[in-house]
């Protein structure tokens, strides 16, 4: 036995070859992964680098807001197209009211030039009524005597044409109750101004008109012959007959003077006094 046996050595132990092995699995390991992360970083400084920006997320408040903002826009608009239509429409309103205006204005027009014909019409009418008045007063006048009323009366020749121009002078005069002419009667008056012109004087009521003169049926009527309705002493109204079945008298308020057919309105008798 060696004098140094017991003495340790001072040597470091050998490794075994799997510890070695081990080791170099590891640093092999080790530098693989360093070349890969080397190769990657590499690539990724190859490739362009590009920012990625994060999008706001959406809260409650900010999208109560946007919809407040979208019913804002929507109102206004609302508000814009209808006040577009009220100008519209008032535009359309004013053109209406102004063709009305005109429309009324030229029917007013035509209205006054219809009514200024009427009445110069009616003006030359009265004036020719008046004349022709005149005419008669101065025929009868001049063409015999006439008499008192009587139930004999004898006119002179030719009075029955003074009686119906006279009468047919006044058409179209007003019916008044109570008037006796120039230019409105009711009818006894109107009867009572007609045979003046032949110099007959007739009382004036129709009363007494209806007894006047000679009775004859009326199916046996000449011109002249006045025509009455109601009671004998008793009637209502009188006229005059002017032939081919017509007769003429101052009707009514609404009609006036007027020439009507006895087939509409026949008499209940007639009394001749020419």
């Amino acid at each position: 036995m060696s004098h140094t046996a017991h003495i340790p050595s001072h040597r470091k132990p050998r490794r075994s070859a799997s510890k070695i092995a081990l080791r170099a699995g590891v640093a092999g390991g080790v530098l693989s992964t360093l070349a890969v992360a080397a190769a990657a970083g590499t690539a990724n400084a190859a490739e362009p680098v590009s920012e990625t920006i994060e999008m706001p997320t959406l809260t409650a408040d900010l999208s109560a807001q946007i919809a407040q903002s979208a019913d804002a826009t929507q109102q206004a608009a609302d508000t814009y197209e209808s006040r577009a239509e009220q100008d519209a429409a008032a535009a359309k309103a004013a053109k209406q009211a102004k063709e009305d205006l005109a429309k009324a204005e030229k029917k007013a027009e035509a209205e006054r030039k219809a009514e200024a014909a009427a009445k110069k019409k009616a003006d030359e009418e009265r004036a020719s009524r008046s004349t022709e008045r005149t005419s008669l007063s101065t025929q009868s006048a001049t063409g015999g005597g006439g008499s008192t009323a009587s139930n004999s009366v004898a006119p002179a020749s030719g009075s029955v044409g003074a009686v119906i121009s006279f009468l047919k002078a006044q058409l179209g005069d007003a019916y008044v109750m109570g008037a006796s002419g120039p230019n409105a009667w009711d009818c006894s008056s109107l009867v009572q101004a007609a045979f003046k012109q032949a110099g007959v004087d007739l009382p004036r009521v129709s009363q007494d008109q209806s007894t006047m003169g000679t009775e004859v049926g009326t199916s046996n009527l000449q011109v002249g012959d006045i025509l009455y309705w109601g009671g004998k002493g008793s009637a209502y109204h009188v006229g005059v007959y002017i032939g081919n079945g017509q007769y003429l008298d101052a009707a009514n308020p609404g009609k006036g003077v007027v020439i009507q057919d006895l087939s509409g309105y026949p008499a209940s008798g007639a009394v001749r006094v020419l």
